[in-house]
């Protein structure tokens, strides 16, 4: 297959995993910064043009989205999609996982396990909102935030009120989480691909530090999942009609809870944590369902 990769940093370790991968099973595999590419919308003739050239004869593509240029980075998958190439993810479901509230509110409507998460626009309901999660320590996250930027920690209800009123200041949206404090600062990153657990790690913050993504000082281990958090992850996967998706949950004293749906999880981790080629088993799922014109959505939506 000739394979198109979006992704604007070629060095970053997943990305040459992946090209690694598709080279060993020999696919020629192209990495295209997203940024760089620009659009023809003509009807019934869409085109992709990178660096001056036509895009032509990709198989399919492996969006690798990085959160900054969602909106954009989106706009080239469609095209791509319009164009009858292949989407390992397809747009409409990493919309869907990239807006919190939406991902929430159709996880929540599938039945699955999550933190009490409240939502509001009126500032004279914040008593209110604090009050229905449950009160402090609570986790105030902004809707855009990623790698656990945006995300905040309040120990009582007092700082929880000023840290609200601080981000609605600048009208920035937020959620309000109930905060999982028998968690312990970790948390379970599993990775679904096609619809399965191939690899899953337990992520620990730093000391000191609630969050525990990687990105932020955290380490990661190999871990046994449960029955219970093995179908969480497959269902909230299945919830966003992602292909490939990191699902991180946190064990909860009620069971698995899913805090994001990731549609293009970092690789250096989980790989690293488990010894399992993550890499490998993404491009082997890429060659069984890559079909043209085989986009559910076709671009729409």
């Amino acid at each position: 297959m000739k394979i198109a990769m979006m992704a604007r940093n070629p060095n970053l370790y997943s990305h040459k995993r992946l090209k690694e991968a598709a080279e060993a099973r020999g696919h020629e595999l192209h990495i295209i910064n997203t940024l760089r590419c620009y659009m023809n919308i003509a009807s019934r003739r869409p085109e992709i043009f990178y660096n001056g050239e036509k895009l032509e004869g990709f198989d399919a593509v492996i969006p690798r989205i990085g959160a900054s240029v969602t909106f954009y980075g989106l706009a080239v998958l469609r095209q791509f999609e319009m164009m009858g190439v292949f989407p390992l993810n397809e747009s409409v479901a990493i919309g869907r996982s990239r807006d919190k509230l939406r991902s929430m509110q159709l996880l929540a409507r599938d039945g699955i396990g999550l933190p009490v998460t409240t939502f509001a626009h009126d500032p004279k309901q914040t008593e209110e909102v604090l009050k229905l999660a449950g009160g402090a320590p609570l986790v105030i996250k902004l809707l855009e935030g990623t790698q656990g930027l945006g995300v905040v920690l309040a120990d009582t209800d007092r700082s929880a009120k000023s840290v609200i009123e601080a981000f609605r200041a600048t009208n920035t949206n937020i959620l309000i989480q109930e905060f999982i404090k028998e968690a312990g600062g970790t948390d379970i990153r599993a990775l679904v691909v096609g619809g399965k657990v191939v690899a899953a790690m337990k992520r620990t913050g730093a000391e000191g530090e609630f969050r525990s993504n990687l990105h932020r000082g955290g380490s990661a281990q190999v871990i046994k999942l449960t029955p219970e958090e093995r179908s969480t992850a497959v269902r909230s996967a299945k919830s966003m009609g992602l292909e490939v998706c990191g699902v991180d949950m946190l064990r909860a004293n009620h069971g698995a809870v899913v805090m994001e749906v990731n549609s293009s999880p970092g690789l250096e981790g989980v790989e690293k944590a488990t010894g399992i080629d993550i890499a490998g088993k993404i491009i082997e799922h890429l060659e069984k369902v890559a079909k043209p014109n085989a986009t559910k959505t076709k671009g729409k939506g």
